[in-house]
């Protein structure tokens, strides 16, 4: 499940993760990302991923990230979570042109939200 929660920045979409993601709930992420940002401005994703299915996340990080659409869009992303696999999966976002990412352990969301703040 995909559920928002309220942001510390008016740029970024704050959401947790735990379970299973739906294409359903990638719809809603979409709509929200249409009705705040459009299709040209840039936005950033603070997420925090509880725990979740393996497939289920990775079909998030195309959407996330991967999405030709809206790739131009995403500026940071930050992923914070115990889950180390999550370490790895923001370094290759990380790599790709125009977006930052970020892997922040659960006791760092501070740090997570003053990265994301970062201009």
């Amino acid at each position: 499940m995909l559920s928002f929660f309220t942001s510390k920045d008016e740029q970024t979409l704050a959401i947790e993760v735990e379970g299973k993601v739906t294409k359903g709930d990638l719809e809603k992420f979409d709509n929200v990302v249409f009705d705040k940002f459009r299709n040209d401005e840039k936005f950033n994703v603070y997420a925090v991923i509880n725990e979740i299915d393996a497939p289920t996340a990775g079909a998030m990080f195309e959407e996330l990230a991967v999405d030709a659409k809206r790739w131009s869009q995403y500026n940071k992303l930050a992923v914070v979570s115990e889950t180390n696999w999550m370490d790895k999966a923001s370094g290759v976002i990380d790599k790709l042109p125009g977006v930052q990412a970020e892997h922040f352990p659960m006791d760092q969301m501070d740090q997570a939200w003053d990265w994301i703040k970062e201009r």
